[in-house]
């Protein structure tokens, strides 16, 4: 074994550096000549800008220059737009509203963007902005998911009929009908699937800076990769060559889907920095976030199985409204249709399948990707209706699964809505959980709940993740020489530990030492391409590309020690263990950094070897990973006032081949803990007029550490999947997938025999009381 190779717990190479306080984030750099850049918000969430006066707020202190909405416009340079080009049933175009990056007519959300004020110092900034005087026309306003399509509902956008932005469906609707048709039984359930605010642990920022010399833009910004943001501002904002724009991204506090878009803020303040000729940095802060980030979820479902005499399911049906918010987001369409469509069956076999999709607009802050983005909400669905239908037939909840699951006979396994699930041993994944959780055990452990005044309630989860994203990665390896290996990769860690599970392939691979190796990322000057992280892609995709650069390391150097030991290349081995090439069967050899110093200094080199050991590759997968497993959650709820407890956890995860098992342990810990988060305290609440009354900490319910339970066990079954040569299929989403339906099934098993059949997320203890008042 490879010292700190993979399927080592190695210690994160990034912890001393951040943990020590010699980190750099946006908000840590600053710039000769810096501006400050503060936006003004609209304070309503539906109107008419009958007029902006920035007449007072031009001759405050310090002020440079204030930003309105047309004066983008004058520069071409006043939209957002949309990445997902989505079809509707019928074939036409979705609706496609303008979103400005600075309203100009209209503001549609509390929050949505008026005019941004540049000054000297933030201060100045801040103190400017409240001289300007917008007059107002307020319109009515829509905020509710299932009834913003209702006729008659205040339209958000007039061309936008029943503030449909799309109506979207996947699958066989004949076949299905067919199927419940003949059905010998039938569940049918309806789920609100709640808005959460994402709540990275670092706001939102960067710093624009224009170079006039070389007609060159510099964005510093915490993103999830700066390549898609560079093509947005060349030809969306600035009309330039994107090879005229340089993201940078420094250390990153968190990101969760959210920093993957573009948004206002960033357009105005790169546009600005040209116009100006001078460096601007926009920091937000967490009042900010709650209003501008985009959000996640929020979807009200209605679904049904058909089940026929023998348990088995033979049609499935699912029908979605998905707010989407006042605007679509950059991937906004993409998430409750194609992203959520691919695992809504689950790891079942269903033979017929259809799922109907309504986005719909209303005046609440954009909705777009948030970690698991599409499949948590699928897996949700699929399996609260598992969960139901088990109940109404008098089946375990292990029982029913059991019955369906996709036998490992059956795969590769085309699904109804034809993904490949290419790998899975689900049944086997279970019955350890079963085994882990003490299953059996459980009535001893409710009658001692009971017998401390409690209710104790037991849930399943089991679910199944695609991995979503850009397919192809490149890597570069280089040797410096200092006996530095540099990684140049094109993912963006933000706090998961890319730069340690990458160095452990590079020396699992060359035997390099790990503490030689160093990640470059976050640098679209330096590394060309790249598909940033989101999906859980980045293992299963730049994984493979750092070790086809490695292999092509390998090649050059077997023709390299051949060189210099006279020897042919044919005869030269390597050894990752030792990091050596040696003749075969001699005990001559040469170290590979040792032969890339050597290397360096030749003057006269093969064409093909003309770099050394230096080494390029990219991968592209044929297809996505199936990460999947099993989660058993367990519950104590307080009868008399409803609050509720998530005593233990138990998790059985397939993620194929674990680079650095610690890593994927707190990836799942972490997720874990925000899929409860959204399943007991986290709530978005919008009142009538579209104010946000839960916009600070005061009034959102973030989970804390109490939330989470002290018994959690945690392990995982490798079962490679065959799409990669790694076998590596992705773990970053998996705890906010499983989480949300183990704990709510777990609720309802503890109040099952008081009448309650179902409970919305956040179960809170308001929620979870009235529940019991209403069955009793």
């Amino acid at each position: 074994m490879v010292k700190f190779g993979v399927n080592q717990s190695v210690e994160r190479k990034e912890d001393f550096r951040l943990i020590t306080g010699s980190g750099e984030y946006t908000d840590d750099i600053t710039l000769d000549g810096q501006l400050y850049g503060y936006m003004l918000r609209s304070p309503i969430a539906h109107g008419k800008i009958l007029s902006i006066d920035i007449d007072d707020a031009r001759q405050a202190p310090g002020v440079v220059d204030i930003i309105l909405g047309k004066d983008l416009a004058a520069d071409k340079a006043n939209q957002l737009p949309c990445m997902i080009p989505l079809k509707n049933r019928d074939g036409s175009d979705r609706t496609d509203p303008v979103h400005p990056v600075l309203a100009t007519d209209k503001v549609c959300y509390v929050g949505d963007n008026i005019a941004f004020v540049i000054a000297e110092t933030l201060a100045q900034a801040k103190d400017a902005a409240e001289l300007i005087v917008v007059d107002f026309d307020e319109l009515d306003v829509v905020v509710d998911t299932k009834t913003a399509n209702a006729p008659g509902q205040p339209l958000v956008h007039e061309q936008a009929t029943n503030n449909i932005a799309f109506d979207w469906g996947q699958g066989d609707e004949q076949g299905v009908a067919d199927a419940f048709s003949r059905a010998a039984h039938v569940t049918e359930i309806e789920l609100v699937n709640n808005r959460v605010v994402v709540n990275s642990m670092e706001p939102r920022g960067l710093i624009a800076d224009w170079d006039s010399n070389e007609g060159k833009m510099t964005i510093r910004m915490g993103t999830q990769g700066g390549w898609v943001l560079r093509s947005l501002l060349a030809n969306a904002i600035l009309h330039i060559p994107e090879e005229n724009v340089r993201v940078i991204t420094p250390d990153v506090g968190g990101a969760f889907g959210m920093k993957l878009f573009f948004y206002s803020e960033c357009a105005v303040t790169v546009w600005a920095s040209r116009k100006l000729g001078r460096p601007i940095k926009w920091i937000g802060e967490r009042s900010d976030a709650f209003l501008s980030d985009t959000q996640g979820r929020d979807h009200v479902t209605r679904a049904k199985l058909a089940f026929d005499a023998n348990h088995k399911i033979t049609g499935m049906k699912v029908e979605t409204n998905a707010n989407l918010g006042a605007y679509l987001s950059t991937f906004g369409p993409l998430i409750p249709t194609m992203a959520a469509v691919k695992v809504l069956p689950g790891v079942y076999d269903i033979p017929n399948f259809y799922y109907h999709c309504l986005g719909v607009f209303t005046n609440t802050v954009p909705v777009d990707a948030y970690r698991g983005a599409g499949r948590p909400e699928a897996i949700y669905v699929i399996e609260r209706l598992m969960d139901t239908a088990a109940r109404e037939l008098g089946l375990g909840q292990e029982e029913i699964r059991r019955i369906n699951f996709i036998p490992v006979s059956a795969i590769p396994y085309t699904t109804a809505t034809g993904c490949v699930y290419d790998s899975g041993e689900f049944e086997r994944i279970m019955d350890r959980a079963l085994e882990t959780s003490d299953w059996a055990g459980f009535a001893a452990r409710k009658s001692a709940s009971a017998a401390n005044g409690k209710r104790r309630g037991i849930g399943m989860c089991y679910y199944i993740e695609a991995t979503a994203g850009n397919p192809t990665e490149t890597a570069t390896i280089r040797f410096e020489d200092d006996d530095r290996v540099t990684v140049a990769v094109g993912t963006q860690s933000s706090g998961q530990g890319h730069s340690t599970a990458y160095a452990q392939i590079v020396a699992e691979r060359l035997g390099v030492p790990f503490e030689n190796i160093e990640i470059i990322q976050g640098d679209t000057d330096k590394i060309k391409t790249g598909g940033g992280t989101g999906g859980s892609r980045s293992l299963t995709t730049q994984g493979p590309a750092i070790h086809a650069a490695s292999d092509e390391v390998i090649n050059k150097g077997k023709e390299l020690a051949g060189h210099f030991l006279e020897a042919a290349a044919v005869d030269i081995e390597f050894s990752p263990e030792e990091g050596e090439f040696a003749i075969a069967g001699t005990d001559r050899k040469i170290g590979i950094l040792e032969l890339a110093h050597r290397a360096r200094g030749l003057g006269q080199l093969p064409e093909n070897l003309a770099e050394g050991l230096d080494s390029k590759a990219s991968f592209t997968v044929e297809a996505f990973t199936y990460p999947n497993g099993c989660h058993i959650a367990e519950v104590e709820i307080d009868e008399l006032t409803g609050a509720t407890d998530v005593v233990r956890y138990i998790i059985v995860d397939d993620f194929g081949t674990i680079v650095n098992p610690a890593l994927v342990r707190n990836q799942v810990i972490g997720g874990v803990g925000q899929g409860i988060g959204q399943a007991l305290t986290e709530y978005t609440v919008y009142d009538d007029d579209g104010q946000l009354l839960t916009g600070s900490y005061m009034d959102y319910g973030m989970p804390r550490a109490d939330n989470i339970p002290l018994d959690l066990q945690y392990e995982t079954i490798e079962v490679p999947c065959t799409m990669n040569p790694m076998g590596v299929k992705g773990c970053g989403e998996a705890g906010c997938i499983a989480a949300p339906p183990a704990v709510i099934n777990s609720i309802i098993d503890g109040l099952a025999d008081l009448g309650v059949n179902n409970i919305d997320m956040p179960a809170t203890p308001r929620r979870v009381w009235d529940a019991i008042q209403q069955a009793s």
